[in-house]
């Protein structure tokens, strides 16, 4: 079974918003998930247990930089890929 996840991740108070979206990028990237980054938004697809845990490492890795930010989490129906 596959999971599709599409994230949004907004940093906030930040001066430099575009290298925080870019190293989030490359951190999902190192994951055995499929990747399509879109304007607004990144969806990334794979394991189900492997999708969550990408979720869950985003968000204590930006917890952890003591950074600001909203990360929106959109979980589509599972496929039997």
């Amino acid at each position: 079974m596959k999971t599709i996840a599409q994230l949004t991740y907004i940093p906030l108070y930040s001066e430099h918003p575009k290298e925080q979206v870019q190293d989030l990028l490359e951190f999902v990237a190192q994951h055995d998930v499929e990747v399509d980054v879109n304007y607004l938004s990144t969806s990334i697809k794979g394991d189900t247990d492997i999708v969550f845990e990408v979720i869950r490492e985003v968000y204590d890795s930006m917890t952890l930089e003591g950074q600001k930010f909203r990360f929106h989490v959109e979980l589509l129906s599972p496929t039997a890929e």
